[in-house]
């Protein structure tokens, strides 16, 4: 049925649901199923809405997959910075459970540290494995996950579709979207829009079309980013056009990620917004590769020098140069991630870029920040 349907994860990857859950269910040991709901995307706020507006969808998903591949036992993660979202999930469990509503099998909710890397599959394995929530080595935990089981891992939302197609069938769910992938996806609009919030759109919709949606901009457009802190900077012309759909944005080198769209007025200096989510990403890593710790620490300095004036035109070279050293090198999806994100900066802000190289004004007079970006991590 979810082959027949066409649902693809909603958490960043777009990879074909029914494939994961095949694997799972053809594995050697009984496999059980994580539900994915660390949302360590600081722009997304998609997950945590759902799981607080609409708990019951998500268990109703995650029982369903467990049915469908045979698992006996469901642990749900949530983000330790949506207590409103675990609230909801535990008060819908206790419900569940008064009613008998559980189909006999273990389901708990456990809470997730909220970081960058600690939504990544192998992260949550190894966390609820006993250990922190970072990336390892190894096997796909589909192969062995949680306790060596195959392990089914979907993100919350996925699994609110799966429920839907459980409920209304396959050709509901292809109703809407494009072959390539149908449904309702999620997104987070933030920033210079009439109305920021999470909304429930068509997949393929053009971001122009998402944004005139939520009341059009509140400001001129000085650019857009589409699919989050690993996603890509459009131009103004280039977003109006471009349909929230894998090859859609494949097309101008970006992804769907997190459903994230955020605006960044005209008025304010892309590159400054850039530079400091290039220092937050810097400090997500997990400290494990080399080239993601002293990589992306040497391009956010780099970064935060084009902002003061200093370094000249050499340090778009050394961007450029180390952006390269790093992408493909890392056990996670951080450091291509931040390539991805720098390289479309470098693209739309160029004449930021310039400006301040040259020790002139930008076209930013705005001082307020627009990008979230949270207080550094503390040491433990």
């Amino acid at each position: 049925m979810v082959d027949a349907a066409g649902l693809r994860g909603r958490g960043g990857g777009a990879f074909p649901t029914a494939v994961k859950m095949r694997a799972v269910a053809g594995g050697r040991r009984r496999p059980l199923v994580v539900v994915n709901g660390s949302e360590g995307e600081p722009a997304s706020r998609k997950d945590s809405v759902l799981m607080t507006l609409a708990p019951h969808l998500v268990l109703d998903g995650s029982e369903l997959a467990a049915a469908a591949v045979g698992a006996d036992e469901v642990i749900l993660g949530v983000d330790a910075a949506a207590p409103e979202a675990r609230r909801a999930i535990d008060t819908a469990l206790r419900e569940r459970s008064a009613s008998d509503r559980g189909g006999g099998r273990r389901v708990r909710a456990v809470t997730v540290p909220t970081g960058y890397v600690a939504g990544e599959e192998r992260s949550l394995v190894h966390l609820l494995n006993g250990g922190p929530a970072i990336p390892t080595s190894g096997p796909r935990p589909f192969i062995r996950g949680v306790r060596g089981r195959p392990t089914l891992i979907q993100n919350v939302e996925t699994l609110g579709h799966l429920a839907l197609i459980g409920a209304f069938g396959p050709a509901w769910f292809r109703g809407i979207g494009p072959e390539e992938m149908p449904g309702s996806m999620l997104v987070t609009l933030s920033g210079a829009v009439a109305n920021p919030g999470v909304y429930e759109i068509e997949v393929g919709t053009t971001v122009g079309d998402v944004i005139r949606g939520a009341g059009g901009p509140s400001r001129g457009t000085g650019g857009v980013l589409v699919g989050g802190y690993s996603g890509t900077w459009l131009g103004p012309e280039t977003a109006e056009a471009v349909p929230l759909q894998p090859t859609g944005l494949a097309a101008v080198g970006g992804i769907v990620g997190a459903g994230v769209i955020a605006v960044i007025p005209d008025e304010a200096c892309g590159w400054r917004e850039t530079a400091g989510v290039l220092q937050w990403l810097a400090g997500q890593t997990a400290g494990q590769c080399g080239p993601c710790v002293h990589g992306l620490a040497a391009i956010a300095n780099a970064a935060d020098q084009v902002v003061s004036g200093r370094g000249g035109d050499a340090t778009l070279g050394r961007l450029q140069r180390w952006a390269g050293d790093v992408q493909g090198r890392g056990a996670c999806g951080l450091p291509d991630g931040a390539v991805r994100f720098l390289r479309s900066a470098l693209v739309v802000f160029d004449v930021d870029v310039r400006a301040h190289l040259r020790g002139r004004r930008c076209a930013g007079s705005l001082r307020e920040r627009i990008l979230p970006v949270p207080e550094p991590r503390k040491a433990a």
